[in-house]
């Protein structure tokens, strides 16, 4: 019923607008019935009104076919002197109201269309001719898995430019908790002490403040606890465990400084406290995030322009900020086209290599019997939050994080071990019930996803506190097929 090309585009009923003979032709539809539809856009620069045709046997739907030039076009349809969009199709807020957009590039096929496999009036069993149209709005899900159908650019784009607008248009302000408390340690502190502390208290974070300077002036977390325990296992060392139980915060701050300062690493230290206002756009502090290579930042307002007198309000995270985007998108995806689309058809995350794959590097991964000090020294080397343990199959059994660390805080463990005798198991039960089986998927240890979930589905796992990593497994053997972290995330919505 449907012709090819833009110069048969009469005789489907539609109208042309011709743009050159590089355009793109470009079926718009109007699923929702009406008696005279018209579709203007900034193609016709909202001046011309381009009367659009019902398809024949199905009067509620109506379309145009234009020849469209590459880049991003803006429309929108009057439906019997009424302005409308299509709420199933992305959208953006402009100069004339809430208006649709398409994003057309040289992947397209030769003619694209404008329509939703999922909009009300749409007949998926209707006789179409155009092939091109037909793979549009149909697609199985063995070319999905294979990956012979990846997401567009176009969707992609749209997508980015969604989530950048609820970012900016957001602050800090909307990430503060109705109640909570947040806990900060004093630099003065003994270093065994404020270890025990984030292990009493199940946080892997604390912001530290100088009571003699007034401010805030850093932050502990279970990187320092994992740096100091293998300082204690170097004969070099001048930290010995009886010093560890008066070396206080500050001291240690300082020690690091000077011996890891000067490094280029993962772990180098700043010599400022990387730090957000509530008056910041939530935009601005996921990048500060990315950019500082950090898991969270402290949301500081001071009433002083000079910054005295600082009030801590929160502590902000990527899983936070992602957990706002979900809940703002979830009941929308029509305006965020990649949250319904299986995440091996997104460029994203880090995935086994194929077989015969030159460039492939294998994923990071270690079996139960490994020591702890490989563990550590993997996630200080590699600059990851957490490692998958596997069996000999590479299924996976548990994850091994950074925060998991300070479990040998509780009850001295860390003073009679020795990182390199100690096995991941072992290590793993310190922080479990003595009841809870190794491996225990429950509660928030271990996050997976099928390549065939969803981005929404990988977003919501990611968005739980303290998950920085959801690991896409094979389903039934768990055999694990990627990674994809926070960051993963943010880079890939915010690039």
């Amino acid at each position: 019923m449907f012709s090819h090309g833009a110069d048969s585009a009469h005789d489907a009923g539609g109208v042309g607008v011709s743009t050159g003979g590089s355009g793109v032709p470009t079926r718009f539809v109007w699923p929702y019935g009406g008696r005279r539809v018209y579709l203007t856009g900034s193609f016709t620069r909202w001046t011309e009104h381009l009367p659009m045709s019902p398809v024949e046997d199905c009067p509620t739907v109506f379309q145009a076919i234009c020849s469209l030039s590459l880049g991003i076009h803006q429309y929108k349809f009057c439906v019997d002197g009424e302005w409308r969009h299509d709420e199933q199709q992305p959208t953006i807020t402009g100069d004339y109201g809430v208006v649709n957009t398409i994003f057309l590039t040289r992947e397209f096929d030769q003619l694209s269309t404008v329509l939703s496999p999922t909009t009300p009036g749409s007949r998926m069993n209707m006789d179409v001719d155009n092939d091109n149209f037909q793979r549009s709005v149909s697609l199985s899900d063995d070319a999905i898995l294979e990956g012979h159908q990846r997401i567009s650019e176009a969707a992609i784009q749209i997508s980015r430019c969604c989530v950048s607008d609820y970012l900016n248009g957001h602050t800090g302000y909307d990430l503060l908790p109705d109640s909570g408390k947040v806990i900060a340690l004093d630099v003065n502190l003994p270093v065994k002490q404020s270890f025990h502390i984030l292990h009493e208290q199940g946080i892997p974070v604390a912001p530290l403040w100088d009571s003699f300077r007034g401010q805030f002036v850093g932050l502990l977390s279970p990187l320092d606890f994992i740096l100091i325990l293998r300082e204690l296992e170097t004969h070099c060392s001048n930290l010995t465990e009886e010093q560890l139980e008066t070396h206080t915060i500050s001291a240690w701050k300082e020690a690091k400084r000077q011996t890891y300062g000067r490094n280029e690493s993962h772990w180098r230290t700043n010599h400022h406290l990387v730090h957000a206002t509530p008056h910041e756009s939530l935009r601005d502090i996921a990048m500060k995030i990315l950019q500082n290579g950090v898991s969270t930042v402290p949301v500081i307002f001071s009433p002083s322009s000079d910054g005295s007198f600082p009030q801590l309000l929160h502590l902000a995270s990527l899983s936070r900020i992602l957990k706002c985007i979900c809940r703002y998108f979830k009941n929308s995806t029509g305006n965020l086209p990649i949250l319904n689309q299986p995440v091996c058809t997104i460029p994203l995350g880090t995935w086994v290599p194929k077989t015969g794959d030159p460039n492939g590097r294998p994923l990071a991964m270690l079996r139960p019997n490994a020591s702890l000090s490989s563990a550590l020294n993997l996630l200080v080397q590699a600059g990851v939050s957490s490692i998958p343990i596997v069996d000999d199959n590479d299924s996976l059994l548990d994850t091994y994080s950074r925060s998991d660390i300070t479990a040998l805080a509780k009850d001295k463990v860390y003073t009679h071990i020795r990182l390199d005798e100690m096995t991941i198991h072992q290590a793993l039960q310190l922080g479990q019930d003595a009841n809870s089986p190794f491996g225990l998927f429950n509660g928030q240890r271990c996050q997976m996803c099928l390549r065939s979930d969803s981005l929404l589905k990988v977003m919501e796992r990611l968005a739980n506190p303290g998950v920085r990593r959801v690991f896409i497994v094979e389903a039934g053997s768990k055999r694990v097929e990627g990674i994809i972290s926070l960051s993963d995330i943010f880079k890939f919505l915010l690039s």
